[in-house]
């Protein structure tokens, strides 16, 4: 995976960078500004973009949309210590493949990475809330409205384990783990899933168990 890191914070840019080498990650490029990180993006044509959103000059928003406009298709990764729900909402309508924040846990970022160059959108656990805010209230966002309750009726127990588990924002490995399955598994199951609640995200699958008021528990000992 080749991965164009865009923030203008020089400490944080070698922290991310230093994690994602560590872990097998090939950082393409790590620029401070929006500017730089659309021409270097089209210089390079990186796998995956990590942008910043309060950036000067060129804000994180403004520079995913000059990607676009200039041909970037690759997924863009916002990473941030935002949790506003304006900052998520324009990331999403500005084309991004997920949000993040800085404080996540470190493991947990490359599997993200992974999952959004697979496709899959991400957004941090704690904005889920955020976003079922959005999906209720923002009418131009175009995203399904929650299934009635008996699209969860048709769910197995298991599948039910592992759509609390989605919604805690957890990867399909991190959710094996926890059960005790492979892999492959869980990912047959989050098909399942999405196919019996009729969306087409697993991030639009955990908004749905966040209303259905999963993902709030304490996990079991």
């Amino acid at each position: 995976m080749r991965v164009l890191l865009i923030d203008d914070h020089a400490l944080v840019r070698k922290g991310i960078e230093g994690l994602l080498r560590s872990r097998g990650v090939e950082v393409i490029a790590s620029v401070g500004s929006g500017e730089e990180g659309v021409r270097r993006a089209i210089e390079l044509a990186p796998d995956l973009v990590l942008l910043d959103v309060k950036m000067p000059g060129k804000n994180g928003i403004d520079t995913l949309s000059s990607l676009r406009m200039h041909g970037i298709s690759a997924p863009v990764l916002m990473l941030t210590m935002s949790s506003e729900d304006a900052d998520l909402r324009a990331a999403l309508r500005a084309g991004a493949q997920g949000y993040l924040l800085k404080d996540m846990e470190p493991e947990e970022l490359v599997p993200a990475l992974e999952a959004a160059v697979r496709g899959e959108s991400v957004v941090a656990k704690e904005l889920l809330g955020a976003l079922a805010r959005i999906v209720r209230n923002d009418t131009g966002a175009g995203t399904a409205v929650a299934p009635p309750s008996t699209s969860f009726a048709e769910l197995t127990r298991r599948e039910m384990e592992i759509l609390e588990q989605v919604a805690k924002g957890l990867s399909n490995k991190l959710i094996a783990k926890a059960l005790n399955i492979t892999d492959g598994t869980v990912k047959l199951h989050v098909k399942a899933i999405l196919r019996k609640l009729g969306v087409d995200s697993r991030v639009k699958a955990a908004v749905l168990a966040v209303e259905h008021g999963l993902g709030k528990r304490k996990d079991r000992p």
